[in-house]
């Protein structure tokens, strides 16, 4: 009977070595965060929320997310309106490998493998210098299940969003529903 409880000890000992193992391997992206600059963390939430609108370049599917306080100033009409969003408006920009769909019937592209995550935020007290926007890009490892930050400092957007400075800085219009 003994000897059954040290085997059944050692046995419940190493899975709990592997189980603790694997758990302390992996990533938990809300950790990450560009040097200098905006985290994961900053955006929790951001897979529920709504679809701003979904674009496609290269081999990439895009999916661009908001949160509340964006979609409400979209369906206010900003920025067609001349007004700014409002701060506290945040996006998610969820790039995907592109893929033929094995299913469908008609040629469809779909998405595959997560490639990055970009992340805006509108805070004019601490991004004054940059119209107003933090960025963020978090580029995905599959093979290491892994996000690692891309760049330095929460301007790292900014120079390519100066092109629609009109539009407060996005690119995104809010497609009619």
């Amino acid at each position: 009977m003994t000897r059954v409880l040290s085997g059944l000890m050692v046995v419940i000992a190493v899975v709990l070595a592997v189980l603790g193992g694997r758990a302390i391997s992996a990533q938990d992206k809300y950790t990450v965060q560009v040097p200098d600059g905006l985290a994961f963390s900053e955006f929790r939430g951001y897979e529920d929320w709504q679809v701003i609108a979904v674009s496609q370049t290269g081999d990439l599917i895009i999916a661009i997310l908001g949160n509340p306080e964006i979609i409400a100033a979209y369906q206010a009409g900003v920025p067609g309106n001349g007004k700014p969003f409002p701060d506290g408006s945040k996006m998610a920009k969820i790039h995907w490998n592109a893929k033929k769909s094995a299913e469908a019937p008609a040629p469809t592209t779909v998405p595959d493998t997560l490639h990055d995550i970009d992340f805006m935020v509108r805070d004019s007290k601490r991004f004054a210098d940059s119209g107003n926007w933090g960025y963020a890009q978090f580029n995905y490892d599959a093979a290491s299940d892994m996000f690692t930050p891309l760049g330095t400092g929460a301007k790292c957007g900014f120079a390519c969003h100066t092109i629609v400075k009109a539009k407060d800085y996005v690119f995104t219009a809010y497609p009619k529903r």
